[in-house]
């Protein structure tokens, strides 16, 4: 696809420094995967823990590239009418109105019942055009005319028959609709789907997609995240937050805190004007309760 800005993924550097202007700081690997997707015109399945980053991934492609970006968040019962497209039925009730009304006018001169019918075989077609049309997701995707990101977001969350069905789409990147034909996308999207591993994919969506896992960021590369999300945030306080979660995900948790809360917690420690970490700040994590002194201690000496 051709990006609507002078934008593209024309080289691996260029991706590095073009996705810290929108935000987004990726790692070489990131961005090495997405100019290898974007030069071989496959989608990329992003996975990893929750809260690494992975839609964020999809919406800085779309502010980097200059395109729409057109999401689709899968669940449990997702099926085509859904994701593809629906017929206005509202709009062709309207229209059947508006023709009944007029069917005197259109049966004058007709003497027959066959003359009849072949009037109204002339509108039989017009409640099933385009104009007809409700395109959802994929559809809308497919007909961005300057290109678009598509974002299949947690289509883990998908049931397997529509797991086939996507990735028929996505083989072609095309859909019959029986009424009017074969729509074919003119700019392929550039697709980006993401998972959190609920359940395992098919090798034959596998295959067709460049496959990228998005770990917890190292500590300076989370130092890197939160300077560019929250700038307002001292450098010293940047360094001892970073400390403190890296410290806590390396504890026995459920649930191990996310690149997404660590911003959060960038931004209110801004907003409550913190100057330090302490104990006070982080006594309501419930389940690392024992280990904050420890933490906080080891946060505010780290270098």
């Amino acid at each position: 696809m051709k990006p609507g800005r002078d934008r593209s993924f024309a080289s691996i550097d260029r991706i590095q420094k073009g996705f810290i202007d929108v935000g987004y700081v990726c790692s070489r690997q990131i961005a090495t995967t997405l100019y290898l997707a974007y030069h071989l015109d496959k989608p990329i399945l992003v996975e990893g823990p929750a809260g690494v980053g992975k839609t964020e991934l999809a919406k800085a492609s779309a502010s980097y590239l200059g395109v729409p970006l057109i999401r689709l968040q899968c669940y449990e019962g997702l099926d085509e009418s859904k994701a593809l497209y629906e017929w206005k039925y509202g709009k062709q009730l309207l229209y059947t109105q508006i023709l009944k009304d007029k069917l005197n006018d259109i049966m004058q001169g007709a003497e027959d019942i066959a003359s009849s019918i072949q009037r109204l075989r002339q509108y039989n077609d017009i409640f099933f055009s385009p104009d007809f049309l409700e395109p959802r997701p994929l559809l809308r995707a497919l007909q961005e005319e300057t290109g678009a990101v598509l974002l299949v977001d947690e289509v883990d969350k998908s049931d397997q028959e529509f797991e086939a069905f996507l990735l028929e789409v996505l083989s072609d990147f095309q859909v019959s609709i029986p009424e009017i034909g074969t729509i074919q996308a003119d700019l392929k999207p550039f697709v980006v789907l993401t998972s959190n591993n609920t359940r395992e994919m098919s090798e034959a969506l596998k295959r067709r997609c460049l496959h990228l896992f998005i770990p917890f960021p190292e500590a300076k590369l989370e130092r890197a995240i939160i300077q560019a999300r929250v700038p307002d945030l001292s450098e010293a306080l940047r360094r001892q937050l970073v400390s403190f979660i890296q410290q806590v995900r390396g504890l026995d948790l459920k649930k191990a805190p996310s690149v997404s809360e660590t911003i959060d917690w960038a931004k209110v420690l801004v907003l409550l004007h913190a100057s330090k970490l302490n104990p006070d700040l982080v006594k309501d994590i419930e389940s690392v309760e024992g280990h904050i002194h420890d933490l906080t201690r080891k946060a505010v000496e780290a270098k």
